[in-house]
């Protein structure tokens, strides 16, 4: 296995490349959309929501939390989930900044 070179490249670039990976499957995009949807959510309803069993839904969970894209707080027996508008808001300005040098630029 090859050696990563995240080092060579900066702070901003790594917060993205992580960003992009978590939200690199399409059952994590799935989550994310469903959260979107409910003002909060325990991982039961997640379950009932997707075709794919509690605990390969709850390693997604966990894939994105690690990430930082949503927030999980404990609530009785249950973990309640919801997006982290922070990071959001840091993956949208990325998009903003790319969208921006686009439409300044003829190919």
């Amino acid at each position: 296995m090859g050696v990563s070179k995240s080092a060579s490249f900066s702070e901003a670039h790594n917060v993205m490349a992580i960003l992009f990976k978590a939200l690199s499957h399409p059952a994590r995009v799935a989550i994310v959309e469903y959260l979107l949807t409910v003002d909060s959510c325990i991982c039961g309803d997640i379950v009932n929501e997707l075709p794919l069993a509690q605990p390969t839904i709850s390693q997604h969970l966990k894939e994105l939390k690690n990430a930082n894209i949503i927030k999980g707080n404990i609530e009785g027996t249950s973990i309640c989930y919801c997006i982290n508008e922070e990071t959001i808001h840091k993956i949208e300005q990325h998009f903003g900044r790319i969208s921006n040098h686009l439409k300044s630029k003829c190919c």
